[in-house]
């Protein structure tokens, strides 16, 4: 990974922080509205493993926000110094080295908030599992919708649950800065993933209200819909219909889960009650926001290996995913010879190790790849695979090299299938995004941020998806 890159103006990217553990703020008053609705025995709150994340990494998403939002048209440096000032109640210094701020993060609650989140799960503490639109979905919608009421936010949802929390600004007619992340969980993952980026957010909103802050623009936090892409195999589902992508409006009028339950019916039954032409009503027009940031775990290694707190993300990797079968004959494993077979299973096998032999052969560290997915019919031990299933993952800050790889992929699988003699049944590139480069005027914000704070910092790349990629869309974003 490159520890650095020149930002454009063409979209930001995600605020990292080094540990897994990063905590949150709650109000046991949003828990017990919330716990109204929730059966008899909830399950356990999940215990931190590791220390609360201390206010300074809080604050550095909130001072961001402060010069994003007191600024109607831009700041000088000493205009920025002045504005930091201003909110912060210390003076800043040239060198960059301010004294503490005087706002109060309340670490222990939103580490408690985190908590009280992660008990609306399928799969047993320390764990979490929250599928979209499932009924713990629905409960961590609530509970998320409880906290934003509390605040005094204006709520609302778009017709696929995306939950937008608004503090109007005094100048309502500037566009406004949104921050936010998602709380939908893959199978078994922790209980920070997307969820910092949501209730810090919140607790961020909630120290500038007490503070007496009154902001310029408006300020709104985003809960975006189905980050993971568990149940449709989609990603950054809320995201990607805000940027207005046609595709999957229509694809999501016919998709279906494995259970073969429709995303309409899904929804519906999470009390999202749609026609399918009201998904064009979540499409945003491009500058509905001045900025957008967004606060998440590294999701890697780096930073905590490096002793770094905090990871200033330049630009987010261009993804893509690919869908991959052979077909062979099946048979007996002891009855037909080697030299007579046609294993499916094998091609699969073959095809994978091509994908890690073309990525170490692109020239760069950002190129990454991986076979997250390989199946095998009808996957007995005595009998020879007759079909194969892959789902490829490949990544890479620069489209052309990430696409040349696809293709080295792509002719691999065809020539596999011929010397093998199984037929290369499907190839299909379920999607192939663009990468997102952080914009500069909110890594500079950042930056700035940090440096006032004391914080050490690392301008660095996320390979992992994130909602700000398809955000970066629509406004300058990190």
């Amino acid at each position: 990974m490159s520890s650095s890159s020149s930002p454009s103006k063409h979209a930001p990217v995600p605020v990292t922080t080094a540990s897994t553990a990063v905590a949150s703020s709650p109000t046991s008053a949003a828990a017990q509205n919330y716990r109204s609705h929730e059966p008899p025995s909830p399950p356990p709150l999940c215990q931190p493993t590791r220390s609360v994340m201390p206010s300074r990494l809080l604050l550095l998403l909130l001072l961001p926000f402060f010069l994003l939002t007191a600024a109607a048209a831009g700041h000088d440096d000493a205009a920025a110094r002045r504005t930091m000032e201003e909110f912060a109640g210390f003076p800043t210094s040239e060198e960059g080295k301010g004294n503490s701020s005087p706002f109060h993060v309340d670490s222990e609650g939103l580490q408690r908030q985190i908590d009280e989140l992660a008990s609306f799960s399928d799969s047993p503490a320390p764990s979490v599992t929250r599928i979209l639109y499932s009924y713990k979905d629905v409960q961590a919608r609530r509970y998320i919708k409880g906290i934003m009421n509390q605040l005094g936010l204006a709520v609302r949802e778009d017709a696929v649950g995306n939950i937008f929390g608004r503090w109007e600004g005094s100048e309502a007619g500037l566009g406004a800065v949104a921050t936010g992340s998602h709380v939908d969980a893959i199978p078994f993952s922790g209980k920070y993933d997307g969820v910092v980026g949501v209730l810090g957010a919140l607790e961020a909103i909630s120290a500038l209200k007490r503070s007496g802050f009154q902001p310029k623009r408006s300020l709104e936090v985003i809960m975006f819909t189905s980050e993971e892409p568990t149940r449709f195999g989609i990603s950054c589902l809320g995201s990607r219909l805000m940027a207005g992508i046609e595709e999957l409006a229509q694809s999501l009028r016919k998709v279906v889960d494995n259970q073969n339950v429709s995303f309409l019916d899904a929804a519906n039954s999470a009390g999202y009650m749609m026609h399918p032409e009201d998904l064009h009503g979540v499409f945003l027009k491009k500058d509905s926001y001045s900025a957008f940031i967004e606060l998440h775990i590294e999701q890697g290694p780096i930073l905590e290996k490096e002793g770094i707190p905090i990871g200033i993300v330049t630009a987010i990797a261009a993804p893509a995913s690919i869908k991959v079968e052979f077909e062979g004959n099946g048979g007996h494993a002891g009855a037909v010879l080697m030299l007579a077979r046609n294993d499916a299973g094998l091609a699969a096998a073959e095809l994978a190790l091509a994908v890690e032999k073309h990525v170490l052969e692109s020239g760069s560290i950002d190129t990454v790849g991986t076979v997250g997915i390989l199946q095998l019919h009808p996957g007995a031990i005595n009998s020879i695979p007759s079909k194969s299933h892959l789902e490829i993952d490949v990544r890479d800050i620069d489209e052309k090299r990430r696409n040349d790889v696809i293709e080295k992929v792509r002719r691999s699988a065809t020539e596999i299938s011929k010397n093998r003699g199984v037929v290369l049944s499907e190839f299909k590139i379920i999607n192939q995004d663009p990468p997102a480069l952080s914009d500069k005027s909110v890594i500079d914000a950042m930056e700035f941020s940090a440096k006032q704070l004391n914080l050490e910092y690392k301008l660095m790349i996320s390979r992992a998806y994130h909602d700000s990629l398809f955000m970066a869309r629509l406004q300058p974003q990190a």
